[in-house]
């Protein structure tokens, strides 16, 4: 009994420790005050000059155009990447997964330097084409490390079943092998997306005059104060991350027990 109630308190101040500082950026979202010394009473304004910020709102947009283009991007590469690699001999296999595994074990601040000289001496402007680049380029490594485990499952007799049945190359990639390595696929995209949504110190280095994300933006605005919008922004974000996690995690848990009812029924 004492270790059952030990191992909930334990949990219990884990929680607590993760989700206090979301909670106090969630109040923060709605005191009047600008201030985080006092509570100037409840206010939902910071909202409504959320969306009137310009500067705020051109850094989600360049945060989203980013993410969701790299993230497509390095889908893209990074699953040709992985259909190339497992087709070469085992010694080669491995050098190019070790390869691969170098820019995640990497520091970021390292990969970040490097790609900024690499700019440098080809003479590339910054700007939202350089922190574009940079995404793709450290997102592929993700992409591959997900794809691969589904590509090692697969039945290679059922690709060469499909092309003795008379369906052509693309036709038996599309129909046979696409869609087991599909959960591999969206697996590495949403990996690649939260990266590059996440990315400060690659961004930052690779970034032009003018152009800001979500991560810059909050960077340059700690020194003078960062305003009450941001705890705005903060707290919509997390509560559609919420909301997307309890729809993914609740409709499959809804869709076995309708399935469940119907065998039920018909038993």
């Amino acid at each position: 009994m004492i270790k059952q109630c030990a191992q909930k308190v334990y949990i219990g101040l884990i929680f607590i420790f993760m989700y206090a500082p979301i909670v106090t950026l969630m109040v923060l979202s709605f005191n009047n005050s600008r201030t985080r010394a006092k509570w100037g009473g409840f206010t939902g304004k910071w909202y409504a000059e959320l969306f009137s910020n310009r500067s705020i709102m051109q850094a989600l947009y360049n945060t989203l155009l980013i993410a969701v283009v790299s993230a497509v991007a390095a889908t893209l590469i990074g699953t040709v990447a992985t259909l190339s690699i497992s087709a070469m001999r085992r010694r080669s296999r491995a050098v190019f997964m070790s390869v691969t595994n170098i820019p995640m074990l990497n520091a970021e601040i390292v990969t970040g330097i490097s790609l900024m000289l690499l700019f440098i001496t080809l003479r590339v402007k910054f700007g939202l084409g350089t922190i574009l680049l940079s995404h793709i380029t450290f997102n592929i490594p993700y992409v591959i490390l997900s794809v691969m485990p589904r590509m090692k499952r697969l039945n290679p007799s059922v690709y060469e079943a499909a092309l003795d049945l008379g369906a052509s190359r693309v036709q038996a990639f599309f129909r046979v092998v696409f869609p087991d390595l599909l959960p591999g696929i969206l697996s590495g995209f949403l990996m690649a997306f939260t990266m590059s949504l996440d990315d400060f110190i690659i961004t930052h280095f690779t970034k032009g005059p003018g152009v800001d994300t979500l991560s810059t933006k909050i960077y340059t605005e700690v020194r003078k104060g960062i305003k009450p919008e941001m705890y705005a922004l903060s707290t919509l974000i997390f509560v559609t991350v919420l909301i997307l996690l309890i729809l993914v995690n609740y409709t499959p848990k809804s869709k076995e027990k309708q399935s469940s009812g119907q065998n039920g029924g018909s038993l």
